[in-house]
């Protein structure tokens, strides 16, 4: 069985992770060594870029 592909492209996890100021976990341990609050949150970043792109494009 194969894995699910992601909505998100590795780059913009990576620039999420960035912003969030956990990119050294990541680096370190990958996602899954990301806390779930901070996974949250990174989740809710990528939502604000979404709309925020969304209202730019209008």
């Amino acid at each position: 069985m194969s894995r699910r592909q992601g909505i998100m492209s590795d780059r913009l996890k990576l620039e999420l992770a960035e912003e969030l100021g956990v990119a050294d976990v990541v680096s370190r341990e990958g996602f899954g060594g990301v806390s779930s609050r901070n996974c949250g949150n990174l989740v809710r970043l990528a939502i604000e870029r979404a709309e925020r792109q969304t209202m730019q494009n209008n």
